[in-house]
């Protein structure tokens, strides 16, 4: 299916990927704790649109 080569690549890739995400988020973690404050409300709020949207579905079958 893929070649050992691609394999190698695509392994690499995720790797290097990820180490420069986490190495981008720590270094804008400062900026983020001043300027994203309260982002959980955000996600409760996404979280519990969703829950009542599946309630809803659920209770009208």
């Amino acid at each position: 299916m893929f070649t050992s080569g691609q394999l190698i690549f695509a392994i690499l890739f995720v790797i290097v990927f990820a180490a420069v995400m986490v190495w981008t988020y720590r270094k804008d973690l400062k900026l983020h704790k001043v300027h994203y404050k309260n982002t959980y409300v955000v996600g409760l709020s996404i979280l519990a649109v969703i829950l009542l949207f599946v309630l809803i579905t659920f209770s009208m079958h």
